[in-house]
C-alpha cells in the first residue's frame, strides 16, 4: 500500500517536472510589471486612453503597468518592437487604425498583423467633417451636389495618406462618386492651417480638434463620418442622413494587442480586467474627455474585426491607385 502511494506520488511529481514554464506563468500573471507600447508622441487619444488604463491596471495588479511612448515611422517602430517580445502579456500594445493601414501601403514592413493576437477593442473617436466658413454648404450632401457642379473639385488635407482623415475623404468620394482633392501634409497642424486659411476646402478632424475652432466660427461641422449620429456632437448629422450613403462609416478605433503565440488565457484575462476598468467613472470621464465612445470587443470579436477592417481599407485603397511604396 505504502509503494503504491508513493508510486503515485512520484508520478505526480514527475507530471508536474515535465509541465512547460509557461503553464505556471499564466496562473501567476502577472507578477511582474508589464509594459503598455504607444507607437505615437504623448497627448494623442490613444496615449490618454493607455495611460488611464494603465493606472487602474497597476492598482488591481499590484504591479507597475509603465506606459512606454516609441513613436516613428507611422507608428510602425512601437508597433514592430511588441511584434519581437516574449509572447508573455508583459508587453502590451496599444494601436488606432493604422494598425490595418501601414501594411498596404508600407512596403518591406518589419511587422505583419498576423505577429498579433487581438485582446480588445476599446471603442473609437469619430471625425467631424469641417469646412472653411466661405464654402456655401451646410451638410454633407450639400458638399457633394458641390463636388458635382464645380468646375474644380473640392480639396481636403490630411496627415498624410493612410490617415483617418485621408480615408474619410477618399472613402466618401468612392461612395458618392464625386472627385475629390487629396492634399496630403506632414502633419496635422500645417493641413488645419491651410484650411483655416481657406486654401482647403474641407477636413475630417477629430472632436477635440475641431472644436475650439467651431467655438470661434473659423470652421463649420457639416457632419459626422460615423454611421450614426455621436454623443459628443448630437447636433450634427451622419454622413447617410444628408448623403443617402448608409454604407459610410469611418471611426478610428483603439484597440489591444500582444505577441501572436501569447496563450490565450493571458490575452482573455488582460480583456477581461480592461473591460472592468472601462466601467470605472473615472475612465469614463478620461475617455469622454477624449472624445472616445465606448464599444469594447473582447478576443474573437476584435479579431474578426481586425480581418474585416484590413480587407475594407485594402479594397478602397487599391480603387484609389494607393500601393504599398
Amino acid at each position: 500500500m505504502i509503494r503504491r502511494t508513493t508510486l503515485k506520488a512520484t508520478l505526480a511529481m514527475a507530471a508536474v517536472t515535465l509541465l512547460p514554464p509557461l503553464a505556471f506563468a499564466q496562473e501567476s500573471f502577472p507578477d511582474r510589471p508589464l509594459k503598455v507600447v504607444v507607437p505615437f508622441p504623448p497627448g494623442g487619444v490613444v496615449d490618454v486612453v493607455a495611460r488611464a488604463m494603465a493606472q487602474r491596471l497597476s492598482e488591481k495588479y499590484g504591479q507597475p503597468v509603465i506606459v512606454e511612448n516609441k513613436a516613428g515611422a507611422g507608428g510602425s517602430i512601437g508597433t514592430d518592437l511588441v511584434a519581437k517580445a516574449p509572447p508573455d502579456g508583459y508587453t502590451i500594445l496599444m494601436v488606432g487604425t493604422g494598425f490595418t493601414v501601414l501594411p498596404q501601403i508600407t512596403k518591406n514592413l518589419p511587422w505583419s498583423t498576423a505577429d498579433f493576437r487581438a485582446v480588445l477593442n476599446i471603442g473609437s473617436v469619430p471625425n467631424i467633417v469641417v469646412v472653411h466658413p466661405d464654402v456655401p454648404v451646410n451638410n454633407v450632401g450639400e458638399l457633394i451636389a458641390l463636388a458635382k457642379t464645380s468646375p474644380h473639385p473640392p480639396t481636403y488635407g490630411s496627415p498624410g495618406i493612410g490617415s483617418s482623415p485621408h480615408l474619410s475623404g477618399e472613402l466618401l468620394a468612392q461612395m458618392a462618386g464625386v472627385p475629390l482633392t487629396h492634399v496630403p501634409y506632414k502633419g496635422q497642424p500645417q493641413a488645419v492651417m491651410d484650411l483655416l486659411a481657406g486654401r482647403l476646402t474641407m477636413m475630417a478632424l477629430s472632436a477635440a480638434l475641431a472644436g475650439p475652432h467651431l467655438k470661434t466660427g473659423k470652421l463649420r461641422a457639416i457632419g459626422v463620418t460615423a454611421d450614426k449620429r455621436i454623443v459628443a456632437h448630437p447636433e450634427l448629422p451622419s454622413v447617410a442622413e444628408t448623403a443617402g450613403l448608409t454604407e459610410y462609416d469611418v471611426r478610428p478605433w483603439t484597440g489591444v494587442f500582444v505577441p501572436a503565440r501569447t496563450p490565450e488565457s493571458i490575452a482573455r484575462k488582460l480583456a477581461a480586467d480592461m473591460m472592468e476598468s472601462l466601467q470605472l467613472p473615472d475612465v469614463k470621464a478620461r475617455m469622454d474627455t477624449a472624445g472616445m465612445e465606448l464599444n469594447p470587443q473582447p478576443t474573437t470579436e476584435f479579431e474578426a474585426f481586425v480581418a474585416a477592417e484590413s480587407k475594407r481599407w485594402g479594397a478602397v485603397l487599391r480603387k484609389a491607385g494607393i500601393n504599398a511604396e
